[in-house]
């Protein structure tokens, strides 16, 4: 299982943090993950969400920090294809898998929010079949010839679509996943998945087995799953400053995204625990709640390595560490990181190699 940063660009209340400060610090604990071993650092891309992320255009700060780096590889999380024409994504694409030297990793998805389908003027009931005619021309642009599609939504003729990746056949691809659907679809697209900390671990465990099971392709599958943690030398410290930081993370990710999934998730109504999750989430998020439902990561080096041994037996290949949540002082957050990578991080085996490209 490789360990990921994951950042989202945060600016909570409270602290005096301005975007400069979050974008200097993200980039800075980029090039502290890349010495301290970190396979992967991954960024959003949200929009319109003032406080919870402030990353619009993660393209522009993984661009720099490819110029800042030289091994860790960059990941973008994803991109909303609704949002955006394949043929501006697919010249993304490329550019920075040349700045970065062929350490690209690309994920897509719908997106979940409706103020930015009203914004971008797109409809949500077109999400599905836009993904699909999107991906389809960006991995035509791959072949580097040109590109002649027609579809209902995007039409182009013999387009030369340059510049071209570097990675051969392409960057690994990859796709946001919260519906039961989106996993088969993305086993049928030969994508690895995304899972976030949207819903209980027992959720997520359950749709990564129906994922492995439908996976065809030669080459293993790819699975990420996103997980707030924060690991210290004393673990009551970690729980401490854990708990109002994760509490406002949680808090802000569940006002966007419980809405969404109730509509998502009809065929679980008749699980009891997911019913308890959904009204206990409305009541208030703690920090217990979210180690109980295997959402979040709290504690010292023996605790954390013991919690996250379950991802590792369900398959996950990518552990994206949201560490500190993105609410604490980037200090604390360059601690934990130093005592994963001191005492968690050899625990673990690495993944398969990310060369095997899909």
């Amino acid at each position: 299982m490789h360990f990921d940063l994951f950042q989202e660009l945060a600016l909570p209340p409270g602290r005096a943090l301005t975007e400069t400060r979050a974008y200097a610090g993200a980039l800075a604990e980029i090039e502290l993950g890349e010495a301290l071993g970190f396979h992967a650092a991954w960024l959003v891309e949200h929009h319109f969400m003032r406080g919870y992320s402030h990353s619009s255009k993660p393209e522009l700060v993984l661009a720099a920090a490819s110029q800042r780096t030289r091994r860790i590889r960059l990941g973008h999380a994803v991109i909303p294809l609704p949002l955006h024409h394949p043929l501006h994504v697919a010249e993304r694409i490329a550019t920075l898998d040349i700045l970065s030297g062929g350490r690209l990793e690309i994920g897509v998805g719908r997106g979940f929010a409706p103020a930015e389908y009203a914004a971008f003027g797109v409809a949500m009931e077109q999400s599905r079949s836009r993904v699909d005619e999107a991906l389809d021309i960006i991995l035509a642009s791959f072949a580097r010839q040109p590109v002649t599609y027609r579809g209902a939504h995007f039409q182009c003729e013999a387009l030369d679509i340059v510049p071209h990746v570097v990675q051969s056949p392409h960057p690994p691809l990859w796709t946001a996943a919260v519906s039961p659907d989106t996993y088969l679809w993305a086993a049928r697209r030969k994508l690895g998945v995304l899972a976030g900390p949207f819903k209980p671990w027992f959720m997520v465990r359950h749709d990564i087995e129906n994922f492995r099971r439908a996976w065809r392709d030669a080459t293993p599958p790819r699975i990420g799953m996103t997980v707030g943690l924060l690991c210290l030398e004393d673990g009551a410290r970690a729980r401490r400053l854990a708990a109002s930081a994760f509490k406002w993370f949680y808090q802000e990710l569940f006002r966007a995204t419980l809405p969404v999934l109730e509509k998502l998730y009809p065929s679980y109504e008749q699980i009891h625990e997911l019913g308890r999750f959904r009204q206990l989430m409305k009541l208030g998020v703690t920090l217990g709640l979210l180690d109980a439902f295997g959402m979040a990561v709290v504690g010292d080096p023996g605790e954390c390595t013991a919690k996250l041994r379950k991802y590792e037996a369900a398959g996950v290949t990518n552990l994206l560490c949201a560490v500190g949540a993105g609410a604490l002082d980037t200090q604390v957050t360059r601690e934990s990181m130093q005592c994963i990578a001191r005492h968690v991080m050899p625990a673990f085996k690495p993944a398969v190699s990310s060369a095997s490209r899909n």
